[in-house]
């Protein structure tokens, strides 16, 4: 298992993070998963076996029982907690009332308490804000986040689903005044959905933000399960759950390339779906969900496929998305003033 720093810091992460949304099961969480303690520690456990030192959760996954099975599991797979890499995320509503959340300063330290007891640890690793909320000016949310770090309740901070404007906002907020400033981009990016590299990877890139990617095989589109009429297995994820929303005609013209690269080497379609995202330079962890160890370990083994030069070109092809302005004018412009 490969480790990379997460952005520009000095965090060894794993390629390979563990999401916990499958924990627990309760509410609308339910569709997702609803894994008790006793299989999310073989997950967990397993996972750590096999290098994995990066978890992330959220406050609401499962109503907030997902944070309490991971911090559980964590206790009960026997590892030092400074071994660890804990994520976790705050936004969602949690309660009745209308400061229930959000990303403002009230949230956000209320957030950070029920967090930290529910994980029972005294520190989360990155806390990240889970989306944008207009309602609260950035300035607040990033201070608030800075307190959290010096405080000592958090180490670093993130950011997910938000637009290149304003993650770059939120940086220029934080150089500007010196405080805690993003380390990292929790994002939706797989080879059926690459609209992220329109104009946030430039700017991840630019800025040296990490890139967690959430849902890295379509909400299991790219598991190979499916067929172009939609049929899946019972109990599957987008049986129940159609998400995230995916161009499928395009979507299963890459699975189509998936396969016949998986067959050649004699792997599954997830595997060389997740294996892309691992060649591409801009990522730094991959965050698979599983529900049985035997859906983990198919996953985990991504990391030992290489794909070559011209299985890459191939994929690139297949998947490439359709020119849009600006970028066809900013690739015009730029011609003969690329560095060498």
């Amino acid at each position: 298992m490969r480790t990379k720093t997460l952005g520009g810091t000095g965090l060894l992460v794993s390629e390979i993070c563990l999401g916990t949304m499958t924990f627990g099961g309760r509410g609308f969480w339910t569709a997702i998963g609803q894994l008790d303690q006793s299989v999310a520690d073989g997950i967990v456990a397993r996972a750590l076996d096999a290098g994995v030192n990066f978890i992330d959760t959220a406050d609401v996954y499962s109503e907030g029982l997902s944070e309490e099975v991971t911090g559980r599991a964590i206790v009960n797979s026997g590892r030092n907690r400074s071994d660890i890499v804990l994520a976790t995320k705050v936004l969602g509503q949690v309660g009745p009332g209308p400061n229930d959340r959000g990303a403002s300063r009230g949230h956000i330290l209320d957030g950070v308490k029920a967090s930290l007891k529910r994980l029972g640890t005294d520190y989360i690793d990155l806390y990240q804000i889970h989306g944008f909320d207009p309602l609260t000016p950035v300035e607040e949310t990033v201070r608030a986040l800075d307190d959290l770090v010096r405080q000592g309740h958090v180490r670093y901070v993130g950011v997910s689903n938000w637009a290149a404007w304003q993650i770059m906002k939120a940086l220029g907020i934080a150089d500007h005044h010196g405080w805690a400033r993003f380390a990292s981009l929790q994002a939706y990016y797989t080879i059926a959905g690459r609209d992220l590299e329109r104009e946030i990877v430039p700017l991840l890139r630019d800025q040296k933000v990490g890139l967690m990617v959430w849902s890295p095989l379509a909400g299991g589109l790219l598991s190979g399960k499916y067929d172009r009429d939609g049929n899946s297995p019972d109990g599957s994820r987008r049986a129940s759950f159609d998400f995230p929303p995916v161009d499928k005609a395009r979507a299963f013209d890459v699975i189509d390339v998936l396969r016949e690269i998986g067959d050649a080497k004699g792997v599954s379609v997830a595997r060389i779906a997740l294996a892309w995202l691992l060649h591409q330079p801009a990522v730094t962890s991959v965050i698979i969900g599983a529900k049985t160890i035997e859906q983990l370990d198919d996953n985990l083994a991504a990391t030992a496929v290489t794909l070559s030069a011209d299985e890459l070109e191939r994929l690139d092809k297949v998947s490439a998305l359709p020119a849009e302005y600006p970028g066809w004018m900013l690739e015009r412009q730029s011609e003969g003033r690329k560095a060498g």
